[in-house]
């Protein structure tokens, strides 16, 4: 393949259940590869001969990497024999990761398929956190603040919302406070003892550029001070002034995707909980 003028290439992603965990690593691979354009090509709930024959035709059609997940062994010998034949790289990305568990654990695995969408306590704990962080949703049930795990704070357009969504699917309760200028806080924001309280922030430019795109999609668009940089300038010091006065952490979301913000939450929270343990 003459890589300088090929601008694209075929990955085929084969898996027993959903394709989430392939479609992951397939992401966090190919961001790598700026330079080329992955055509993805998704093949999941594979689990019979005849289904993956049908793989495998698309496959010959389309030749390119194949990715896979398969927990029955005779399904997988087969793909891995009928792409050597055809000459395209077939991998099993968590092969590795399973014999070093085992070797470690001393122990094989117990092959499950689609192992981790199991409706087991931890699913309902997931579903139960995003049931109740819709619910509190932009400050919505103020009273039950402490009932959170997590409480974000931070003025609009700081990505508060996405992020509480997110922080949900991982299984934590999530509520979210606006900070909107000459509006009282809720009451019991300032007594908090068992939720983690974070600040969110962003620079003046990046929010002003923000709200501006939103302010496009309003049916009002004269709200000056809604895209005023000074004012935002101030609103972004109320918060920074209000997360000092109690210890609450602050993170900057300018740069960060909302995986990395939350990523940086949850570090916070987990070392919350390590301390409250010594």
């Amino acid at each position: 393949m003459a890589k300088d003028l090929q601008q694209f290439f075929h990955l085929h992603l084969v898996s027993d259940a959903t394709g989430e965990t392939l479609t992951a690593v397939a992401q966090a691979v190919t961001v790598q590869y700026s330079q080329v354009n992955a055509v993805r090509h998704t093949h999941p709930l594979i689990r019979t001969k005849r289904q993956l024959d049908r793989v495998v035709r698309e496959i010959e059609e389309t030749p390119g990497i194949v990715l896979y997940t398969l927990v029955n062994k005779e399904l997988a010998e087969d793909l891995e024999a009928r792409c050597q034949r055809m000459n395209v790289p077939c991998i099993a990305p968590l092969h590795a990761i399973m014999q070093a568990f085992e070797a470690y654990l001393g122990s094989p695995s117990t092959p499950t398929v689609g192992g981790q969408h199991v409706l087991d306590l931890d699913y309902f704990r997931r579903i139960d956190a995003l049931n109740f962080t819709m619910a509190h949703d932009d400050g919505q049930l103020p009273d039950e603040i402490d009932t959170a795990d997590i409480v974000l704070i931070g003025i609009s357009r700081t990505s508060k919302t996405p992020t509480s969504i997110y922080l949900a699917n991982r299984g934590y309760k999530t509520t979210n406070i606006p900070l909107v200028p000459d509006l009282p806080l809720p009451e019991r924001l300032e007594d908090v003892k068992k939720a983690l309280v974070v600040g969110l922030i962003a620079t003046s430019e990046h929010i002003e550029q923000v709200r501006r795109s939103r302010v496009l999609t309003l049916a009002d668009r004269e709200l000056k001070d809604y895209v005023d940089r000074d004012t935002i300038t101030a609103e972004i010091a109320f918060t920074r002034r209000l997360c000092a006065k109690h210890r609450w952490p602050v993170i900057d979301v300018t740069r960060r995707s909302i995986e990395e913000t939350a990523a940086s939450i949850l570090k916070l929270y987990q070392d919350r909980q390590s301390a409250d343990l010594v």
